[in-house]
């Protein structure tokens, strides 16, 4: 089984930042990719920016050019940095721990979410 828990969630200002973090603990493999999905009130899930073993990354279009997601192999964890954030930014993400080199969500693990809310 493996643990995924998230942090970093909170109230910000249309154009703030913000920084998620995730940690996957438990049995954890040499080889796995991680990534962010979100779910707004009334809305599927969906993919945020995923991060292959090798670091490379993919990002939806919605949060291209303002969101980076990078990985501390090491550490079994997985950041999200959210620059310039907008309203229909506000969800709560999850984050996700896929046991294979790129990321594919049959099979993933998921934390239990963290919220985000920007709002003035």
């Amino acid at each position: 089984q493996v643990q995924i828990v998230e942090s970093g969630g909170g109230l910000v200002q249309p154009g703030g930042s913000l920084r998620l973090s995730c940690a996957a603990s438990g049995s954890i493999f040499g080889i796995y990719a991680m990534g962010w999905y979100r779910q707004a009130p009334g809305k599927e899930r969906e993919m945020v920016a995923t991060i292959s073993r090798g670091g490379s990354t993919r990002y939806a279009d919605s949060v291209k050019g303002r969101f980076t997601i990078s990985r501390e192999n090491g550490e079994n964890r997985v950041y999200l940095q959210m620059n310039n954030l907008k309203p229909e930014d506000t969800a709560v993400y999850y984050c996700t721990y896929s046991p294979t080199y790129y990321y594919t969500r049959s099979g993933a693990y998921w934390g239990q979410g963290t919220q985000v809310t920007v709002s003035s």
